[in-house]
């Protein structure tokens, strides 16, 4: 009767170890997916810091239009200087923020 105990392989040895690697795979699929969301949040950092970086700065001449010696028409012209933003530099970090405790609620 104790070897056919012994031997016996159905029921709960087998819900057991299931239960043990589903817990691994699930802890293991969080810590993925919380290492792929610092991923991308890091390569979206990237590009805003790509897009702040282009220079938007212009200008063009104005225009006017002579008949007969009098100015019939003109425009003016224009410039404007891009200056850089708080964040242009990568002072801005997105996901490396300093921890911040939580404080009781005061009702």
């Amino acid at each position: 009767m104790l070897k056919t105990l012994w031997l016996d392989e159905a029921g709960a040895i087998l819900s057991a170890e299931l239960v043990l690697i589903m817990t691994l795979l699930v802890i293991g699929m969080i810590v993925g997916l919380s290492e792929l969301q610092d991923a991308v949040v890091n390569e979206l950092n990237d590009v805003g810091e790509a897009i702040g970086a282009l220079n938007q700065s212009f200008f063009f001449h104005g225009q006017s239009g002579v008949f007969n010696g009098q100015v019939k028409s003109f425009t003016r012209g224009s410039f404007f200087v891009d200056r850089t933003d708080n964040c242009d530099g990568n002072e801005c970090a997105i996901s490396c923020d300093i921890p911040v405790p939580e404080f009781p609620k005061v009702f």
